[in-house]
């Protein structure tokens, strides 16, 4: 039994477009607390993002000991300062400004668990350049993708509208939808969820 510990429109349709068949479970955990802890201890936005996947991960593999779990998180790094969900339009507007025509990155942690115990664990960094796109060009962008956005820690989705607002990635296209989808792949048919 495979479970993805992410409520994540994108990791699911990856795993459901590579033919992956598994049950989502909610990890309940508290994000922005072990965002916050993992900030104040220091730890990196790498170090924060596994940390994350890991507690979603073991939180879901306490109830189901006998499944693989994936856990997986991504931190939006702009120059040390890392970005949560919007939480509205208003808010993706500002965030949207703020990266407007400068480089971020797209910090991914992974893990699989399987009874509270590590299987894998993996990071990807991807550098998303942003172009200089006009107030109007991000305020019709915002009218027409709608709430949806808000579901992303960048308030775009690369896949869909907010290919437009993006020069160039440098890195793992899947990680920017936020799963390192072929290591993980490698991982499950070396545990044997997948045929080799």
């Amino acid at each position: 039994m495979l479970i993805l510990a992410s409520q994540s429109k994108s990791r699911q349709e990856m795993l459901d477009a590579a033919g992956v068949e598994f049950t989502v479970v909610s990890a309940g955990i508290d994000e922005d607390a072990v965002r916050d802890r993992s900030r104040a201890e220091g730890d990196t936005s790498k170090e924060a993002s596994m940390k994350l996947a890991l507690a979603k991960a073991m939180a879901v593999s306490e109830q189901y000991p006998e499944a693989y779990v994936i856990g997986a998180d991504q931190i939006l790094d702009l120059n040390g300062e890392w970005f949560s969900k919007p939480e509205n339009l208003s808010m993706a507007h500002k965030h949207l400004k703020k990266l407007r025509n400068k480089s971020h990155l797209l910090v991914n942690g992974i893990a699989v668990v399987k009874n509270k115990k590590v299987i894998w664990c993996d990071n990807s960094v991807v550098k998303v350049t942003m172009r200089d796109f006009s107030d109007n060009f991000l305020d019709d962008y915002l009218a027409e993708a709608g709430e949806e956005v808000c579901e992303s820690v960048g308030a775009y989705y690369l896949e869909d509208l907010g290919a437009q607002l993006v020069k160039s990635i440098d890195g793992d296209f899947f990680s920017v939808l936020g799963l390192p989808l072929l290591p993980l792949l490698d991982c499950l048919r070396s545990c044997g969820e997948l045929q080799k």
